[in-house]
């Protein structure tokens, strides 16, 4: 059994300027997943850099409410929502709330840095 608990994750700033947990990477714990799971934070008022991935991603909405950027789509997206972002979709997530938009990252294949292009 592997238990990651959230505390125990390393805090960064990711290239997109939002902060991030990784909570299961492949290449950092030697499990056998094709993705990665990653704990992101967005503050009140800020928007993550436009990008994109060469991996599929998807976006789960724990906490907060803001706007989902997809290419030319824009949808409000509030806890308990899902978004599928296809590969190499530029991409962008805004908080129009007052506290933090929180959410989980799943990457398949894993993300790695090369495979990300910020704009």
């Amino acid at each position: 059994m592997l238990l990651r608990r959230l505390e125990d994750c390393d805090e960064f700033i990711a290239g997109d300027l939002t902060r991030l947990r990784e909570i299961l990477h492949p290449d950092k714990l030697g499990i056998d997943i094709h993705y990665s799971l990653a704990h992101a934070t967005l503050p009140p008022g800020r928007a993550s850099q436009p990008h994109y991935l060469y991996s599929s991603e998807v976006y789960y909405i724990l906490s907060g409410k803001g706007i989902m950027h997809i290419n030319s789509q824009n949808e409000q997206v509030e806890e308990g929502s899902t978004i599928f972002i296809p590969p190499k979709s530029i991409q962008y997530i805004e908080n129009t709330g007052s506290q933090d938009l929180v959410f989980l990252c799943i990457v398949d294949p894993a993300w790695k840095k090369e495979d990300e292009i910020v704009l």
